[in-house]
């Protein structure tokens, strides 16, 4: 998710320059907004398959990404009073808290050092690395 400009973070409502049901997995290192900010979004438009992620940072996303959700829908509904004055359309927020929340059910959760097979030809192990996690793969 982009964040700190409103030019920059209005590109976060762009779509996808890819088909999001075509994608098999994903890793999340870390909660950070900007690494998954953007993953109600993503389930929004279709995304159904496992977001591989360590124990603690499903527990983050289970709060962070419901609230930022809400905060999505607060600040539309600010910028969409301004855009009826201005007579324009009003638009749909980035996702909504619902939505965020729904999102958590593709979350698999992992432990350090846990090797996960993803298929017979990937597997992966998330490690420590402070900041966030490091993986190493197989």
């Amino acid at each position: 998710m982009y964040q700190g400009k409103a030019t920059q973070e209005f590109e976060n409502s762009d779509p996808f320059l890819f088909d999001v049901t075509n994608i098999d997995f994903m890793l999340l290192t870390h909660s950070h907004i900007d690494h998954a900010g953007r993953i109600p979004k993503i389930c929004k438009e279709g995304y159904r398959n496992p977001i591989y992620a360590h124990k603690a940072t499903c527990d983050l996303c289970e709060i962070m990404l419901p609230d930022s959700g809400h905060i999505q829908e607060v600040e539309i509904e600010w910028q969409n009073k301004k855009r009826m004055r201005e007579g324009k359309e009003a638009l749909p927020p980035l996702y909504t808290a619902e939505e965020a929340y729904d999102c958590l059910q593709y979350f698999v959760p992992v432990q350090y050092d846990e090797i996960i097979e993803i298929d017979e030809n990937i597997s992966i192990r998330f490690n420590d690395a402070g900041h966030m996690l490091r993986i190493e793969y197989y």
